[in-house]
């Protein structure tokens, strides 16, 4: 029992961002209003997709070092459960942008530059499946993903910022801290980060045991 605590404190942190998210008061603030508590969901999406994308990137690494198959398998798995939070981290910036831009996708280059991120890894996957041989593909897969996330982190931190953008934090604009997150945000914005994070976490340590039980149950 000792040993899940995180998972028990990933559930109570999500449970309790999720009801204080729509419950508590947030800023009233021009062109935002009530869509300011999209943070609360958007942006620990966001944050869960990058740890678990370093988690594989750690597992890639590893596996370089020592030919681990386990090395491998949690790696794609951590990356199969990251982009699904990219995934829903598009979807709730598109929502969100619809409210506060008026169109869903209207090509700012911050979503431009994040579908493209996202795409790298989808590329991933379809690298591994056009490989028939495990250990090329292992081999060959965990270089890619080595190379992806820097890339990603160009993608998403760097290039934003170097051209106009309606994001907040990007193109001159200035980001949520700055000048609007107050207390009572950060009460439940930091607990939601966390505990989305830990849920995701946990979400690829499930994937993992379940795929690595499938594989040597057909060995």
């Amino acid at each position: 029992m000792y040993k899940n605590w995180w998972k028990f404190l990933g559930a109570v942190l999500v449970l309790y961002a999720t009801v204080a998210g729509f419950l508590n008061s947030v800023p009233k603030l021009p062109i935002l209003h009530e869509s300011i508590r999209n943070l609360y969901f958007h942006v620990p999406m966001w944050f869960s997709m990058i740890i678990l994308f370093g988690v594989s990137v750690f597992h890639s690494i590893k596996y370089l070092l020592s030919n681990n198959p386990t090395n491998d398998l949690k790696a794609v798995e951590s990356v199969n459960v990251g982009i699904v939070f990219g995934v829903l981290g598009i979807v709730t910036g598109a929502i969100w942008a619809k409210f506060t831009w008026g169109q869903a996708w209207s090509f700012d280059v911050k979503q431009n530059f994040a579908a493209i991120a996202l795409l790298l890894y989808f590329a991933y996957l379809v690298l591994r499946n056009a490989i028939d041989e495990e250990q090329k593909r292992a081999k060959i897969s965990a270089i890619y993903n080595i190379f992806a996330f820097p890339m990603m982190v160009v993608l998403l931190f760097v290039l934003p910022r170097l051209s106009d953008s309606l994001h907040p934090g990007n193109g001159g604009n200035p980001g949520f801290n700055s000048y609007d997150l107050d207390s009572r945000m950060r009460m439940v914005f930091y607990p939601a980060c966390l505990g989305w994070i830990l849920i995701g976490y946990w979400i690829y340590t499930l994937k993992f045991r379940l795929r690595a039980l499938d594989k040597t149950t057909t060995l």
